[in-house]
């Protein structure tokens, strides 16, 4: 379990240069081709982590209401992302890992609902649903990749 979450923070670290070496209308950009933009990626790897790893586990997610509603699978960018959002963004990349952390040390996590991911992974508990977070968030970051090429 230490190396998934340290392997989580060097992800989320990476996406964390992504805020902080674009401009606003480089991250809200969605280059011909293109479905997304970097910063829906951010806000996507946010909601699924806390679904995957809170929701599934029958506990609170820990990100704003809208949020879900924004960024959730099959959700495109609906306008562009505030600097503050960006802000928010910025923040919920560590304070979530952080909370995740507590969360397993405190033993907050004690069931898991399993569940099938849409790749056809089948996640039945929650060291499986942390590794395959980790296995999204890595797709994500090759998307963005590609995509900041074009912005």
């Amino acid at each position: 379990m230490e190396t998934i979450l340290r392997q989580l923070r060097i992800s989320r670290k990476i996406y964390t240069g992504f805020l902080d070496d674009y401009t606003p209308d480089q991250l809200n950009r969605v280059p011909p081709g293109f479905n997304n933009n970097l910063i829906w990626n951010i806000g996507h790897v946010i909601v699924a982590q806390q679904s995957l790893i809170y929701h599934q586990s029958g506990l609170p997610m820990h990100i704003p209401d809208g949020m879900v509603a924004r960024y959730r699978p099959g959700t495109r960018p609906d306008g562009n992302a505030t600097r503050e959002e960006a802000d928010q963004l910025r923040a919920l990349l560590t304070s979530l890992i952080d909370q995740t952390e507590s969360d397993l040390s405190a033993g907050r996590f004690t069931t898991y609902q399993e569940r099938m991911t849409r790749m056809g992974f089948l996640l039945s508990n929650l060291e499986e649903a942390l590794a395959f977070n980790n296995y999204h968030e890595g797709l994500h970051l090759g998307y963005m990749m590609s995509l900041r090429k074009f912005v």
